[in-house]
């Protein structure tokens, strides 16, 4: 069979190292020459914070972040960069705050150097979000791609159990979701199936036990890996519909793709038989739909969407608008009275394996 395709990989500084979130921000931040960081988030790394704010002359601190990236909130962090001449954003968190610094870079072309402290994967694309008015709008653009992505296990040590499978799961869905997406090809197969492989031992190493640093690592680097697939491939199916759940219904980001993505593996099993046997293999299942529901409950997510806050009077406008930004890509054709199908299994959390 003949090979081809258009790939192209996204250039980023990846600095992996247990222990060293301080010291390869200041890397970081020196070698691209900046000096005045705006930080968004940190939180839940305040001793990191500490220690950047002592080496460098900090321009300002967004503390707290809100899923979906409220617009208002991300023109007030534009426009607090700019007023306090800000030369870089240095994102410590997880999607939320990653996705607050890529959109003050895409309006002020700031580099950002992300540090995450969930499994989120955002750090790994150049795909951004913001909320306006209960709809979620997404864009891909190069100047969000944050320039460096410092990775320590030890920021991710602290989790909560919950926080950590939900989190792991939404990082499995970008290896799953990259193989039915609009740019998908066999460099990007190649990196979902590595990221997968070491998402699944990694996440149930998790659940056994959260101080497990080499179980923190393996997902950090199943996340990057599942990251970049999802990056260079596209969003698929699977990221439409969790979407327009979060951005209209504000349902929890990472457990709404937790509770999602077995149903919409199982809408596409027939219709891609290939992609079905690389996900059931990584995760050792007869086939894509049931591992990944057994991986769900196995590390702990929730059973169905109307646990995380969706009701059945809200289906039909959720299908209308995720059928709309599904791309032509998926491999089965999508209908409104499919995608609405496909939803409510998920609201009631039915049971798929067969």
């Amino acid at each position: 069979m003949e090979i081809r395709f258009d790939h192209t990989t996204l250039g980023q500084r990846v600095l992996f190292g247990t222990g060293a979130a301080a010291t390869n921000i200041a890397a970081a931040l020196r070698d691209l020459g900046a000096s005045r960081p705006l930080l968004v988030g940190g939180g839940h790394a305040a001793e990191v914070v500490d220690q950047i704010s002592e080496q460098f002359a900090v321009a300002g601190h967004v503390r707290e972040v809100v899923q979906h990236v409220p617009a208002e909130r991300a023109r007030d962090a534009v426009a607090l960069a700019q007023g306090a001449d800000a030369d870089s954003v240095v994102a410590i968190g997880g999607g939320s705050a990653t996705g607050l610094a890529k959109i003050v870079a895409r309006d002020t072309r700031l580099p950002v150097v992300a540090v995450p402290t969930t499994f989120s994967g955002s750090e790994a694309t150049d795909i951004w979000g913001m909320t306006e008015d209960e709809r979620k709008t997404t864009g891909t653009d190069l100047r969000v791609l944050p320039r460096v992505v410092v990775y320590d296990a030890t920021l991710t040590l602290g989790l909560p159990t919950d926080l950590a499978a939900h989190s792991g799961l939404n990082a499995l869905a970008h290896a799953v979701d990259s193989l039915w997406a609009p740019r998908a090809d066999p460099i990007n197969r190649a990196m979902a199936g590595e990221g997968m492989r070491a998402l699944i031992p990694g996440l149930s190493g998790l659940r056994a036990n959260p101080a497990d640093v080499r179980a923190n690592e393996q997902v950090l680097y199943g996340t990057y890996l599942s990251g970049v697939a999802l990056a260079s491939a596209g969003a698929g199916m699977h990221h439409k519909i969790c979407h327009v759940l979060g951005g209209t219904f504000n349902l929890p980001h990472a457990p709404t793709h937790a509770v999602v993505l077995p149903y919409v593996a199982a809408f596409n099993a027939d219709a891609d038989p290939d992609s079905d046997a690389c996900i059931a293999e990584a995760l050792g299942a007869l086939h894509a739909a049931s591992g990944l529901w057994d991986l769900a409950r196995e590390v702990g997510a929730p059973d169905s969407l109307a646990e995380i806050g969706l009701t059945e009077d809200d289906v039909d406008l959720a299908a209308e608008l995720a059928t709309a930004a599904i791309p032509d890509s998926n491999p089965r054709p999508v209908s409104l009275e499919g995608v609405a199908t496909l939803i409510r299994s998920a609201l009631r959390g039915d049971d798929i394996r067969g």
